[in-house]
């Protein structure tokens, strides 16, 4: 599995500092965007193509792990 930073980059250089893909300027929101509108993943990726399939399948795992996460009170806890 690839780490974090191979997959979310996040730069105040670059678009103001939001989460982005890690060596492209697709803000990561773009992904769910897509998702939210019924646009597969292989049409949000030829729209993108500077994002990496294993890119965007990581990403998604890890929102997985956090939505279906147990101690999802922690994870908010140590947002704030």
């Amino acid at each position: 599995m690839e780490t974090i930073k191979n997959i979310i980059n996040i730069d105040s250089e670059i678009l103001g500092g939001q989460p982005v893909f890690s060596g492209t300027r697709v803000p990561i929101q773009t992904l769910f965007s897509h998702l939210e509108k019924g646009i597969s993943l292989a049409d949000f990726l030829e729209d993108f193509p500077t994002v990496s399939k294993e890119q965007a399948i990581a990403l998604l795992e890890i929102a997985e792990k956090i939505c279906t996460s147990k101690n999802i009170e922690k994870i908010y806890e140590s947002a704030a």
